[in-house]
Formats: C-alpha cells, sequence, structure tokens
C-alpha cells in the first residue's frame, strides 16, 4: 500500500466501535486517514469529496457498499474504490479497544490487488426437462411453459388425468444416467414412451423403450428419487427439490425461469497436463485429485487427467493437494493469495499487534457466522484475522506453510458442523501440515466445524496462540503453485523456532524419498523411464541410478513399474534437498564387449543370465559361439552373427517337408519287399 497515494474512511457507525487511528496509521503509513460518525447519511458529503480526488480510496463499510458506488459512479469514480468489513470483523467486539492493529490489517489486505478471474461461457436456449413422479411436476410445467421449452418426464406413472390441451410434451421414463451441464445435459432413458393423443379418463403410453437418448439445457427433478448427479446440488443446470415439499419446488420453478442466456461461470482451476502425474504407459500413479473431486469433473485422459471446467465447482481440493501444481486454483491464483496473506500480518506486525490467529472462512457460511457474532455476542478477538477466500477447502500447504512463516501464531479452518461435501482434501492439509510445524515450534492448526457463533467465539478464546516466529518472513511469492510452495516451506524453516531438517511425512505427501532394495534391483531403469519429474535418473556412461529428492513428488509411478518391486517410497520433507546432490541409488560396473571392448549392460546381469543358458538351454548348450555373442555389444553381435553364419534363432535344422510323394514312394518299397519275402 505504500507506493500509491490513498484516502481511508473509518466511519465509526453512530459511534458505536472505537477506533484507534493511531494503530491504523502506523499499519497503513502516509494514508490520509478520515473518521466520520455516519458516513452513509449525515456525512455523505465527506464520502463525495474523497471520491472526487484521484487517490485509490479505502471505505471501512460494506453494509451500505451500494450506495458508496452509485455516489462514487455519479461523481465520476469508476475504479480504485475498495470496501472492506472493519465493524463485525473488528470494531463490533468485547476487544475493540485494542483491534486497532487489526483494522490495520484488514484494511491493507482489500487493498491488495488481485488478477482478474477466469471464465468459461455456458449457453441455455431454456429446453427444459421436468423430471417428476406424478402431477406435481406437470403444474411446476404449467408455471413454466410460457418461458421455457417444456417436456415432462414421469417415472413410472400412476394415474394421470389427460390435458384438455397439450401445451407441452408428457412422456414417461426412468432415467439411467445423466451427464454434462447447464446447457448441454445428455440422458439415457429406460422404459420411455410417449403419451398417447387418444388418451381418454387417463394417461396411456405407447410401447415402451429402454436407452432412449435425449438432451436438454435444464433438469427440474422432483422425482423424490437419488440424485442423478454425485453432489448435485453443485452441477450447474440442475435443480432437484424435495416433492414433499411444495415450498422448495416452488424455489427451484423460479431458479429454473432465470436459466435461459449467456452466462460466465468461474474457471476456478488452471490445469497444466505436461505437468500431471496421473499416469504412465498405462500404469497409473497419482490419482488425488480423483478421490476427491466430489462434483464428478475429473476424468482420466490418457497419462493425464482432464477437468472440465464447466462442471468444477470450485472447491479446489484438487489444486489443495496436487503434487505438481499441475491443477492450480486461479480465483485467486495461489501467489496472489500468499501476498494477501503477508499483507495482512505484516501490516498487523507493523501497527503493533500481538500473536495473530488466522481464520480461513468461506462467505457463505463463515461470513454469516462472524457477523451473528458480531451482532449478537462479544465479535472476534482483537487478535483473531479473519482471511475470506472463495472455498475454504482451496487452501493448501503452501498457504499454512506462509501464514507461519509471515507469523502467524495459529491457524483455523471454519467448516459446518456437518460439511455439504467431504472436505477431506483440507483435513490431508492439515493432517500434512501438522507434523512439520510441531517438529519446527510452530502454534498450532486445526479445524472449527460448527453453525453455532457462540461456539465458534468460544473456541476462538480458547486457542493457545503462542509467540510467533521472532524473525518473521518478508519474501513476497510470486509463480506457479509448487514454486510457491518450495518458497514458503523454506522460508517457514528459516524462520523456525527449533528449526530441524528432516520430518516425517503422512502417506500421500507431495515430498519425500524413494528407497530402493539394492539386493534386489536389476537396473533395468523402468523406473527413470516412468518416473514424470526427473527425479530418477541414469547415466549414459554406466549402469547406475540416482535420485533427486527435490524433484520427487510421491507419484508412486516407480513403484507401480518397477518389475522386480523393489522400491518403497518414504515420505518426509527435507530441508536441505532443494541444494544436496543427486544421490545414487545403486550403481555397478558395467560388461565390457569381448570383442571391442565397449561398456554396456550391466556386468552381474549379464554374467548372471549367461550361468543360467550355458549347459541347459538348447540354444546355448553345444555352441561356445552363441555365448560369446552375448557378451558382445549390439554392433558386435551383428558382425559375430553374420561372420559365423549362426541362425539368429539358434533352432536346429528343420526335417525336409514330406509330400504325397513320398509316402506313395514308401509304401511301393514295402509293398515290393513284402513280395520279395513271399
Amino acid at each position: 500500500m505504500t507506493d500509491r497515494p490513498r484516502t481511508i474512511i473509518l466511519c465509526s457507525c453512530e459511534s458505536t466501535m472505537p477506533l484507534d487511528v493511531g494503530a491504523v496509521q502506523r499499519g497503513c503509513a502516509g494514508a490520509d486517514i478520515e473518521t466520520p460518525k455516519q458516513l452513509c447519511r449525515a456525512e455523505i458529503d465527506c464520502f463525495r469529496s474523497a471520491a472526487a480526488r484521484e487517490a485509490q480510496l479505502i471505505v471501512g463499510c460494506t453494509q451500505e457498499a451500494p450506495l458508496f458506488t452509485d455516489t462514487a459512479e455519479a461523481s465520476g469514480r469508476q475504479k480504485n474504490l475498495t470496501f472492506v468489513n472493519v465493524r463485525e470483523t473488528a470494531g463490533w467486539s468485547s476487544q475493540a479497544d485494542t483491534a486497532g492493529p487489526k483494522m490495520a490489517a484488514l484494511i491493507a489486505a482489500a487493498a491488495e490487488p488481485l488478477p482478474a478471474n477466469p471464465s468459461v461461457t455456458l449457453t441455455s436456449d431454456g429446453i427444459t426437462l421436468i423430471y417428476g413422479r406424478d402431477e406435481q411436476a406437470i403444474e411446476a410445467a404449467n408455471l413454466l411453459k410460457d418461458q421455457l421449452d417444456v417436456t415432462v418426464m414421469i417415472s413410472k406413472p400412476k394415474a394421470l388425468t389427460p390435458s384438455r390441451v397439450n401445451e407441452f410434451p408428457i412422456v414417461k421414463g426412468t432415467i439411467r444416467s445423466a451427464k454434462g451441464h447447464l446447457g448441454n445435459f445428455e440422458l439415457i432413458v429406460d422404459d420411455f414412451a410417449a403419451a398417447s393423443p387418444s388418451s381418454r379418463e387417463v394417461l396411456i403410453f405407447a410401447v415402451a423403450q429402454d436407452g432412449a437418448v435425449s438432451g436438454c439445457d435444464i433438469i427440474l427433478d422432483v422425482s423424490g428419487n437419488p440424485p442423478l448427479f454425485a453432489a448435485g446440488d453443485l452441477r450447474d443446470g440442475y435443480l432437484r427439490a424435495d416433492p414433499g415439499d411444495p415450498a422448495a419446488v416452488l424455489r427451484a420453478v423460479l431458479k429454473a425461469r432465470d436459466l435461459t442466456g449467456t452466462f460466465d461461470k468461474p474457471r476456478y482451476i488452471a490445469f497444466t497436463d505436461g505437468l500431471c502425474v496421473h499416469s504412465r504407459s498405462q500404469i497409473v500413479g497419482c490419482h488425488r485429485c480423483l478421490d476427491l473431486c466430489p462434483a464428478g469433473a475429473i476424468v482420466p485422459a490418457g497419462d493425464h487427467v482432464a477437468i472440465d471446467p464447466a462442471i468444477c465447482a470450485g472447491c479446489g481440493q484438487c489444486a489443495a493437494v496436487c503434487p505438481t501444481g499441475a491443477a492450480a486454483y486461479d480465483v485467486p491464483p495461489a501467489d496472489a493469495l500468499l501476498r494477501k496473506l503477508r499483507v495482512l500480518l505484516t501490516t498487523y506486525c507493523r501497527a503493533g499487534g500481538l500473536n495473530p490467529i488466522v481464520l480461513i472462512h468461506d462467505d457463505d457460511h463463515g461470513g454469516a457466522l462472524i457477523d451473528a457474532l458480531a451482532r449478537y455476542g462479544d465479535g472476534l478477538p482483537a487478535n483473531v484475522l479473519p482471511l475470506l477466500v472463495n472455498e475454504v477447502t482451496q487452501v493448501g500447504i503452501e498457504a499454512v506453510a506462509a501464514a507461519f512463516a509471515f507469523g502467524a501464531s495459529a491457524v483455523r479452518f471454519l467448516l459446518r458442523a456437518k460439511p455439504r461435501h467431504d472436505v477431506a482434501g483440507l483435513r490431508k492439509t492439515v493432517a500434512l501440515a501438522r507434523p512439520i510445524l510441531a517438529a519446527l515450534g510452530f502454534g498450532s492448526i486445526a479445524t472449527i466445524e460448527t453453525d453455532d457463533p457462540d461456539a465458534l467465539g468460544a473456541a476462538l478464546a480458547a486457542i493457545d496462540a503462542p509467540t510467533p516466529t521472532s524473525c518473521p518472513a518478508t519474501f513476497i511469492p510470486v509463480g506457479s503453485k509448487r514454486d510457491v510452495m518450495k518458497s514458503a516451506l523454506r522460508e517457514l524453516h528459516a524462520a523456525a523456532p527449533s528449526p530441524i531438517d528432516v520430518i516425517a511425512l503422512p502417506p500421500e505427501a507431495p515430498f519425500g524419498s524413494v528407497e530402493v532394495d539394492v539386493a534386489g534391483c536389476t537396473l533395468c531403469l523402468s523406473c527413470v523411464s516412468a518416473c514424470p519429474t526427473g527425479a530418477l535418473g541414469d547415466d549414459p556412461d554406466r549402469p547406475l541410478l540416482r535420485f533427486t529428492e527435490d524433484a520427487c513428488v510421491q507419484c508412486g509411478l516407480c513403484k507401480a513399474t518397477c518389475p522386480e518391486k523393489v522400491i518403497t517410497l518414504k515420505p518426509q520433507l527435507d530441508f536441505g534437498a532443494v541444494t544436496a546432490r543427486p544421490r545414487v541409488l545403486k550403481a555397478e560396473e558395467p560388461f565390457l564387449c569381448i570383442r571391442c571392448g565397449k561398456p554396456f549392460g550391466v556386468k552381474s546381469t549379464i554374467e548372471r543370465i549367461i550361468g543360467k543358458l550355458a549347459g541347459q538351454h538348447w540354444m546355448y548348450a553345444q555352441n561356445s559361439k552363441r555365448l560369446d555373442a552375448l557378451k558382445m555389444c549390439e554392433d558386435c553381435r551383428v558382425a559375430a552373427v553374420t561372420e559365423d553364419n549362426l541362425d539368429p534363432h539358434g533352432a536346429p535344422p528343420r526335417p525336409r517337408l514330406r509330400t504325397t510323394d513320398d509316402y506313395l514312394r514308401e509304401r511301393a518299397a514295402r509293398e515290393q519287399g513284402e513280395k520279395d519275402d513271399g
């Protein structure tokens, strides 16, 4: 914030919260700070005056942001206007008197620029399938028929009264499978049949067929059957309501009316397939993202996976656990989020704050819970710094490491008491971070899973927030996810109260070593060919297997590929690996060609092969030249076979082909012999 002029308007909201202007000034050095009491009403001219200036304008209020935005636009201001909530997050608190450093930190972090979010376009023409079980689906169609192109499908219909006028098709069928998204659904339907136009008392249907294929833009599911999609509430264009809840059905109908046209959806994940270590040569290695995606947006695609941005719901678990950074969260990118975290913690420290606790939360659940705690409880403690993210599950080990490196005393993730979807990815991140933080002497990391604001306040108050590192990091995170993760961990180690070099980690950690049973390894180097990151390597001049730990992501492809099954993975974090030289796992002497002296192959392997073949196999039992050919390099072997006229297959001569004439001659000779004997 120090490289451009700025104005901060910090309203006391009719004197309902104290303002420590000195702390804010220390944290936001050089800023012009104004402190009205009723900015949105009696002192609106204060805002107009500030909006008319060119300096960046930061307003400490989000409740009246629409009013301020309209006022700014009327004054000709179109950009450099930022809103930050300091009332519910800091000012409305039983510890508000000491919340000045937190206000400064929140203001500075809000002003940190973020890149524009990339998007993907979805188009819907309003072709809608209403999938139901009775007349309720037909009633929903009557509400939507004037806005959407509606078809009603009844699963296992009972007695249905025919309509006087058929304003939309009514069919029967049971959806066997569904795929796609808003604007592009594809269904396979069993027991499909259209209603007969001659239906009299009740609807009758034509002869049914299985496996019918249909497409639509929107699905309104009021069938009461299991959802058509895993995590159906995350699938754009799929609206499901309990048919026993009329209010829920009406809400779904109203949502469906708005799903026509063109929509820009955030592209949550930036995916680089060249970095993916899913598989090689049809052998599967890493499958972390496939195991975690709740929306079913990730599928195998050869050596890598593919992420459908139209289906992706943005939970970010794939990015949080991806060991290479092939899947990276983009709303915002990892380095941008870490820069915001850096500003938050360094500003808090500069303003005089002590023992900061970072509370990572989303807006839908966490924002509402923090608001309720401020309005009806004691509010957040003065040392709790809320960090708003799109999804809590998007946060990976890089953000946790950076938070403690920048001076956090503790980190908490705010979740629902019963998460709507699996949060296994976040739990893996916490499980990975705990041994690292404990070994280096940092504070704690945990989740707070509650829907009760008072329980949230009690959990935060109970945190033992030790004095953070005395030499916090100040590095500026820049680069890809894997790069900032490595940088954050190095800075974490440098700032550690009790640094150690090697830390054991839980399974599936993205760091570690490869151990080889040397006695069983034949140096076939299949593992080298399979390793997608170059962690395993060979030597062009001699039989050798070397390992570079800094490049290993523990994908397991080497272990799965090894024909001798002598490779094991050892998850660990070795802070010295980044500067360590590659270490040799196994090396042997090469075999020297008996003809030209050129080194080739592995001496022990060739000697073992010769020992098994000599005197044992019919190809080599009586021909020493064949054994000598095995002791030659590829060039000399070809020359020897040509010069000595050795059959490359080594088989004995084939018997002469027998024909009918041979059998006739033999029979004639036999008959002649019998005649002579007689």
